[in-house]
Protein backbone atom coordinates (compact mmCIF):
# COMPACT_ATOMS: atom_id res chain seq x y z
CA UNK A 1 0.00 0.00 0.00
CA UNK A 2 2.86 2.40 0.80
CA UNK A 3 4.30 1.69 -2.67
CA UNK A 4 1.17 3.08 -4.35
CA UNK A 5 1.49 6.33 -2.43
CA UNK A 6 5.19 6.65 -3.29
CA UNK A 7 4.55 5.96 -6.98
CA UNK A 8 1.61 8.38 -6.96
CA UNK A 9 3.70 11.06 -5.26
CA UNK A 10 6.54 10.61 -7.79
CA UNK A 11 4.09 10.71 -10.72
CA UNK A 12 2.30 13.80 -9.44
CA UNK A 13 5.59 15.58 -8.69
CA UNK A 14 6.99 14.81 -12.15
CA UNK A 15 3.75 16.03 -13.76
CA UNK A 16 3.92 19.33 -11.87
CA UNK A 17 7.63 19.82 -12.63
CA UNK A 18 7.06 18.99 -16.31
CA UNK A 19 4.25 21.55 -16.53
CA UNK A 20 6.40 24.16 -14.81
CA UNK A 21 9.34 23.55 -17.16
CA UNK A 22 7.00 23.82 -20.17
CA UNK A 23 5.57 27.10 -18.89
CA UNK A 24 9.04 28.53 -18.23
CA UNK A 25 10.26 27.62 -21.71
CA UNK A 26 7.23 28.76 -23.69
CA UNK A 27 5.64 31.65 -21.78
CA UNK A 28 7.76 32.96 -18.91
CA UNK A 29 10.46 35.56 -19.43
CA UNK A 30 9.10 36.74 -22.81
CA UNK A 31 8.14 40.38 -23.07
CA UNK A 32 6.52 42.22 -25.93
CA UNK A 33 8.83 44.71 -27.63
CA UNK A 34 6.68 47.84 -27.74
CA UNK A 35 8.63 49.87 -30.27
CA UNK A 36 11.62 49.17 -32.50
CA UNK A 37 13.85 51.92 -31.09
CA UNK A 38 17.24 51.80 -29.43
CA UNK A 39 18.52 48.24 -29.28
CA UNK A 40 15.50 47.09 -31.28
CA UNK A 41 15.90 49.55 -34.16
CA UNK A 42 15.83 47.60 -37.42
CA UNK A 43 19.13 47.94 -39.24
CA UNK A 44 21.00 46.16 -42.01
CA UNK A 45 24.75 45.96 -42.60
CA UNK A 46 25.63 48.36 -45.40
CA UNK A 47 27.81 47.14 -48.28
CA UNK A 48 29.61 50.49 -48.29
CA UNK A 49 30.45 51.07 -44.65
CA UNK A 50 30.03 47.47 -43.38
CA UNK A 51 28.18 49.03 -40.43
CA UNK A 52 24.51 48.57 -39.49
CA UNK A 53 22.32 51.34 -40.88
CA UNK A 54 18.63 51.90 -40.01
CA UNK A 55 15.94 50.96 -42.51
CA UNK A 56 12.36 52.19 -42.78
CA UNK A 57 9.78 49.83 -41.29
CA UNK A 58 6.11 49.75 -40.29
CA UNK A 59 3.77 47.42 -38.37
CA UNK A 60 6.45 46.07 -36.03
CA UNK A 61 5.61 43.25 -33.61
CA UNK A 62 8.32 41.74 -31.46
CA UNK A 63 9.18 39.65 -28.43
CA UNK A 64 12.36 39.26 -26.42
CA UNK A 65 13.56 37.82 -23.14
CA UNK A 66 16.49 38.75 -20.97
CA UNK A 67 17.12 35.07 -20.21
CA UNK A 68 18.82 34.44 -23.60
CA UNK A 69 19.95 36.57 -26.53
CA UNK A 70 18.44 33.96 -28.88
CA UNK A 71 14.84 34.62 -27.83
CA UNK A 72 14.37 37.79 -29.89
CA UNK A 73 11.83 37.53 -32.74
CA UNK A 74 10.13 40.21 -34.80
CA UNK A 75 7.78 40.78 -37.71
CA UNK A 76 7.32 43.96 -39.72
CA UNK A 77 6.98 45.39 -43.20
CA UNK A 78 9.30 47.64 -45.14
CA UNK A 79 8.47 49.89 -48.09
CA UNK A 80 11.97 49.38 -49.52
CA UNK A 81 12.19 47.12 -52.57
CA UNK A 82 14.09 43.87 -52.33
CA UNK A 83 16.29 44.98 -55.24
CA UNK A 84 17.25 48.20 -53.42
CA UNK A 85 17.98 46.27 -50.24
CA UNK A 86 20.09 43.64 -52.03
CA UNK A 87 22.13 46.35 -53.80
CA UNK A 88 22.73 48.32 -50.62
CA UNK A 89 22.99 45.79 -47.79
CA UNK A 90 24.81 42.56 -47.05
CA UNK A 91 22.90 39.46 -48.15
CA UNK A 92 23.28 36.61 -45.65
CA UNK A 93 23.07 33.10 -47.11
CA UNK A 94 23.39 31.37 -43.73
CA UNK A 95 20.05 32.69 -42.43
CA UNK A 96 18.35 29.91 -40.45
CA UNK A 97 15.28 31.07 -38.52
CA UNK A 98 14.98 29.76 -34.99
CA UNK A 99 11.61 28.43 -33.85
CA UNK A 100 9.74 30.82 -31.61
CA UNK A 101 6.88 30.23 -29.21
CA UNK A 102 3.68 29.07 -30.91
CA UNK A 103 1.66 31.92 -29.39
CA UNK A 104 3.71 34.53 -31.31
CA UNK A 105 1.50 34.18 -34.39
CA UNK A 106 3.20 36.46 -36.90
CA UNK A 107 6.46 34.49 -36.85
CA UNK A 108 6.62 30.97 -38.37
CA UNK A 109 10.23 29.77 -38.53
CA UNK A 110 9.46 26.70 -40.64
CA UNK A 111 7.65 28.74 -43.31
CA UNK A 112 10.36 31.43 -43.30
CA UNK A 113 13.11 28.79 -43.58
CA UNK A 114 11.32 27.08 -46.47
CA UNK A 115 10.92 30.43 -48.23
CA UNK A 116 14.63 31.15 -47.81
CA UNK A 117 15.54 27.73 -49.23
CA UNK A 118 13.25 28.21 -52.25
CA UNK A 119 14.55 31.73 -52.88
CA UNK A 120 11.17 33.33 -52.16
CA UNK A 121 12.75 35.44 -49.41
CA UNK A 122 16.24 36.88 -49.04
CA UNK A 123 18.33 36.72 -45.88
CA UNK A 124 20.21 39.79 -44.69
CA UNK A 125 22.75 40.37 -41.95
CA UNK A 126 21.15 42.94 -39.67
CA UNK A 127 23.89 43.23 -37.06
CA UNK A 128 26.98 41.21 -36.33
CA UNK A 129 27.65 40.21 -32.71
CA UNK A 130 24.55 41.83 -31.25
CA UNK A 131 25.58 39.73 -28.27
CA UNK A 132 28.68 37.56 -27.80
CA UNK A 133 28.56 35.02 -30.65
CA UNK A 134 25.04 36.02 -31.74
CA UNK A 135 24.03 37.84 -34.94
CA UNK A 136 20.74 39.55 -35.77
CA UNK A 137 19.40 38.24 -39.08
CA UNK A 138 16.44 39.21 -41.29
CA UNK A 139 14.44 37.52 -43.99
CA UNK A 140 12.69 39.91 -46.36
CA UNK A 141 10.10 39.02 -49.00
CA UNK A 142 9.54 40.89 -52.28
CA UNK A 143 6.17 42.19 -50.98
CA UNK A 144 7.91 43.92 -48.03
CA UNK A 145 7.07 41.41 -45.29
CA UNK A 146 10.09 40.90 -43.07
CA UNK A 147 11.09 38.77 -40.11
CA UNK A 148 14.00 39.17 -37.73
CA UNK A 149 15.64 36.86 -35.19
CA UNK A 150 18.96 36.20 -33.48
CA UNK A 151 21.11 33.21 -34.37
CA UNK A 152 24.49 31.87 -33.33
CA UNK A 153 27.41 32.89 -35.55
CA UNK A 154 30.57 30.98 -36.39
CA UNK A 155 32.01 31.59 -32.92
CA UNK A 156 29.61 29.00 -31.48
CA UNK A 157 28.90 26.99 -34.66
CA UNK A 158 29.14 23.25 -34.42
Amino acid sequence: MLGKFVVGFIFLTSLIVGGLVYYLQVYAYYEEVQSPVGAYEMRLVSLGSMQPEPITITDFQGIDANSSPLRFRGCFTTPLSLETLANSFQVFDAAIPLVGPSWFDCYDAKAIGASLERGEATGFLAQRDISNGVDRVMAIYPDGRAFVWHQLNEKFAE
